[in-house]
């Protein structure tokens, strides 16, 4: 089963370099970092918090890439997602490596080496990685995803895509004048416009084997992939070439059941359970209004968009309960929104009591400290 991942649960570390001092430039790149980062924080995604997505472009060294790949790496809990965009070489032991503004290709210490990235990924607690190479001979990458060495196979954690530009031996393309590089073009492409008559959510699966017709047809290089475990199964977007019309009667659209419906079992956090609240009227086909009407007085439009636009979750579940109901999700999942409602609520609970336990915690022992100076002091006195 195809699932969104909790974009308050995720991370996401996009590097690029279009600047070269010994190599041609690149100047799509940039374009590609920036219209990913927008999407992935943008509606037509995951709606990822801006502070989760972090651009590394251009980094003058290895050391640049590999701080806050690490920090990324070790908060994400639920995906990490990793896209480099840049000149990829081959050193002398046939091993992918990731160019940078100052890499000259005859000085392996001027290069980002892809093991080093792949290093960071084996300590992650992340569920899911996704790793994404637009570059030449990207496809090296997919060897050290072997059988007997790979990443997949030694992270302790479920579900690695690795999606990449070009087989070992091909280059990838950057045609000149393009807004973007070949390959991250049709991704996004993909992602912003969806695939019509795919299925409801646009899996790894699903994007690659539409990108390699699409760029076949265009006669540009094929991407490769390799999938451990469910990794394949991850969404970066709803289908929404196939999504139900914006604006829509109280009798169209599909049957509530066979709607694309965001998953409650796939929600870890606060910003993911508003941003799959979001998820659902658009799911449904209905405007604010007609959720409006359709909840019977129960919530007005203005008290609907607070609901979905909230950073702290509603003390009662009442107005979500109406929302969901009015928007035709079917009981047994609007169950399913309670108790991730609920389980969210007890962890809040947790981690205020843990905050206030804390610094009572530090009084009495500081209290206990100044009795043992007190004792200490008179019993000098003596």
């Amino acid at each position: 089963m195809s699932v969104l991942p909790d974009p308050g649960a995720s991370r996401a570390v996009l590097i690029g370099t279009s600047r070269y001092d010994h190599l041609e430039q690149l100047p799509a790149v940039s374009n590609n970092l920036n219209a990913l980062a927008d999407l992935l924080t943008g509606p037509l995604s995951l709606r990822m918090p801006a502070p989760h997505v972090t651009v590394v472009e251009n980094p003058p060294d290895p050391a640049t890439v590999m701080e806050p790949l690490r920090q990324a790496a070790e908060e994400a809990t639920d995906t990490l997602i990793v896209y480099y965009a840049g000149h990829g070489l081959v050193d002398t032991h046939d091993a992918l490596t990731l160019a940078l503004p100052h890499t000259q290709p005859d000085r392996v210490e001027t290069c980002l080496n892809y093991d080093w990235l792949r290093q960071i990924l084996l300590g992650s607690p992340a569920e899911r990685h996704i790793v994404l190479l637009d570059c030449c001979y990207s496809g090296l990458a997919l060897g050290r995803m072997s059988a007997s060495e790979g990443l997949a196979d030694q992270a302790a954690v479920e579900g690695t895509f690795l999606l990449a530009a070009s087989a070992e031996t091909r280059t990838a393309l950057a045609p000149v004048g393009d807004t973007h590089t070949a390959f991250t073009g049709a991704l996004l492409d993909t992602l912003l416009h969806g695939i019509t008559g795919g299925p409801p959510l646009l899996d790894l699966e699903t994007v690659y084997r539409h990108l390699r017709l699409t760029l076949e047809a265009r006669g540009h290089p094929v991407p490769q992939a390799r999938n451990r475990n469910s990794g394949a199964r991850v969404a970066l977007a709803r289908n929404h070439a196939d999504l139900p019309a914006a604006r829509v009667t109280a009798a169209a659209g599909p049957e509530p059941d066979n709607r694309p419906w965001p998953d409650p079992a796939s929600i870890r956090t606060v910003t993911g359970f508003f941003t799959n609240l979001a998820a659902v009227r658009e799911a449904s086909g209905l405007t604010q209004q007609e959720v409006s009407r359709r909840s019977a007085g129960r919530i007005s439009t203005g008290s609907l968009s607070r609901l979905v636009n909230r950073d702290t979750l509603p003390a009662t579940w009442a107005t979500a309960a109406a929302y969901l109901s009015a928007c035709g999700v079917p009981d047994d999942q609007i169950r399913q929104w309670h108790s991730a409602w609920q389980e969210l609520r007890r962890d809040a609970a947790t981690t205020q009591e843990a905050r206030v336990a804390a610094p009572l915690g530090d009084a009495a022992e500081s209290g206990k400290a100044r009795g043992r100076l007190s004792n200490l002091w008179r019993g000098r006195g003596h």
